[in-house]
């Protein structure tokens, strides 16, 4: 049941630093993954409250803005993303004054907040599919193939392996694309447009400043939807169009959400932004959904999957923002999320290699998303016992002892099923789990050597991963030619990448061995120690400096 706020609380005035029009260009944006971020209350799950005491922690580290993911009544066969009520809070994560309470001190602390809507699927619990007669005017149903109906009406396959289609006791089938759980609205019916506009207004009248749009990619089907041909389809995604992702017909539905934003914004006095999670094949497809009429950011999911390599990160940087510029949009850089391995394991060469993309990316022209854990340097956890994962990724593509898929559909068509490596509970203080996680337990393992990792470990540490991040943060915050703005490349030995911002250079050594450079100017920040004297620089293998100039 929906749920309302007891005291309703007045609106909040305009949060962050007043950097004029278009904050979000330059933003640096912090994502929580609310149940893995803090508890309050003992029962080993983040939650609400858990997430607002920690905000100072935020405010210290020097981010604009925090990306909530899904608190909604919800259950959990995918963390949160099957929704089964949009204006609830789930009670794992507490209730609707709990989302006030933490929206109202974001903002004390000049934090804006910006949450999850998703909008391709919904819970196989919510009101709507409960209703099998109204639930065919809202999801996408098919007839099946066969002489009986007994054959799913294509050869669709879910991300998280298997069909991607559900035979029903009706005889019919509804599509998901992502678990069974998880039925495909269908963006076709007018009824749904309008919910979901009413479920933004909800939540912009509470006070959130922005939406990241999850699958944002995803509403609009192929007409006809028309078979693939091959498997493994999971694997194509990002890499080509597919008829039932980035297809022309979601960017009406953006636009019509990006004329809601303005209004609201121009309405209220505030700057309230969309957020595109898309998977496009190329960057040109990707600036689509930022042109100036529709969402204001679109994750860059080219830089995050590029190899640590100096040609291959300068063709991809060149190419992001070549495109975003065509349309007038910042470009977004990532390295991580809830969804991908972390980046200090995912890169190799370990945290040095990490402190240096990390860097690298906070210097680049535009926004930047960080994901809980990797100002500690968070490892992925790789080896988390079957027992205690709960990706639907993983169940759905696991092999039992008998040598079969646990749902008799083959797991290499879809995700790996190990993003629970990513989403293991932070560690905030002490020396044993759960590490000030929260007064109980925590809901996936933490590994017994992350005392050395928490925040009270590091902070104030010179050599620290958090007050390189702090570091680089304030920085970023106080010299006007880093975030959005002009970008120039300059020359720079082999595997050496270099270029120049108003005031500053940024070198990156990409190999495992020294680079020497001239001096390029006072040295401001590096992620490794740099010889300087002589005119020249020496640069250690996997690290990156930045310099005034």
């Amino acid at each position: 049941m929906t749920q309302e706020l007891t005291s309703p609380s007045p609106a909040p005035q305009a949060a962050g630093p007043d950097r004029g029009q278009g904050w979000w260009r330059d933003a640096v944006i912090y994502q929580v993954y609310v149940r893995s971020f803090a508890d309050s209350d003992g029962d080993g799950i983040g939650d609400l409250r858990g997430v607002r005491e920690r905000l100072p922690h935020l405010k210290d580290l020097g981010v604009d803005a925090v990306w909530l993911t899904p608190f909604y009544s919800s259950p959990q066969a995918d963390g949160g993303y099957d929704v089964a009520d949009y204006r609830a809070v789930d009670p794992l994560f507490g209730d609707l004054q709990d989302a006030d309470e933490l929206i109202r001190a974001a903002h004390a602390l000049d934090l804006r907040v910006i949450v999850d809507v998703v909008p391709n699927h919904t819970s196989d619990r919510h009101p709507w599919f409960q209703d099998p007669d109204l639930a065919r005017q809202r999801y996408v149903f098919r007839a099946g193939k066969g002489e009986n109906g007994e054959l799913p009406p294509n050869d669709w396959e879910s991300v998280f392996g298997g069909p991607a289609w559900t035979r029903t006791d009706r005889g019919d089938w509804y599509l998901h694309l992502f678990a069974p759980e998880q039925p495909d609205l269908d963006w076709e019916r007018p009824e749904v447009h309008e919910e979901f506009a009413a479920i933004l207004r909800f939540w912009l009248d509470l006070g959130v400043d922005g939406f990241r749009v999850d699958v944002a990619h995803g509403m609009v089907k192929a007409p006809g939807l028309p078979d693939i041909g091959r498997g493994e389809q999971a694997r194509l995604i990002g890499s080509q169009v597919l008829p039932f992702f980035d297809q022309d017909g979601v960017h009406a539905i953006h636009r019509a959400w990006r004329r809601l934003l303005d209004g609201y914004g121009e309405a209220s006095g505030r700057e309230v932004i969309g957020v595109a999670e898309a998977w496009a094949p190329s960057s040109e497809r990707l600036a689509l959904y930022v042109r100036p009429d529709e969402l204001h950011q679109a994750f860059n999911f080219q830089f995050l999957s590029t190899p640590w390599d100096a040609g291959a990160l300068r063709a991809v940087i060149d190419s992001s923002l070549a495109a975003t510029v065509a349309v007038g949009a910042p470009t977004t850089w990532v390295l991580s999320n809830h969804d991908v391995v972390r980046h200090t394991t995912r890169l190799g060469g370990g945290l040095a290699r990490a402190r240096a993309a990390t860097l690298l990316m906070l210097a680049l022209p535009g926004s930047v998303y960080l994901y809980q854990g990797e100002e500690l340097g968070l490892p992925e956890v790789t080896d988390l016992p079957p027992e205690v994962r709960q990706d639907p990724a993983f169940f759905r593509g696991r092999v039992g002892a008998d040598g079969q898929h646990g749902d008799g559909c083959s797991g290499a068509s879809g995700q790996d099923g190990f993003r629970d490596g990513c989403r293991v509970p932070l560690p905030w203080s002490g020396e044993q789990p759960p590490y000030g996680f929260g007064p109980g337990g925590s809901w996936l393992p933490q590994p017994a050597d992350w005392g050395r990792l928490s925040v009270a470990a590091q902070t104030g540490d010179p050599a620290s991963t958090l007050e390189l991040y702090r570091g680089a943060l304030e920085l970023r915050r106080r010299l006007p030619g880093l975030g959005d703005g002009e970008m120039a490349w300059q020359s720079a030995p082999e595997g050496v990448l270099a270029f120049r911002r108003p005031g500053v250079l940024c070198t990156v050594n990409t190999q495992a061995r020294e680079a020497e450079i001239p001096l390029p100017g006072e040295l401001l920040l590096a992620s490794a120690a740099v010889t300087t004297g002589d005119g020249t620089a020496v640069l250690p293998g996997d690290s990156c400096s930045w310099w005034a100039i």
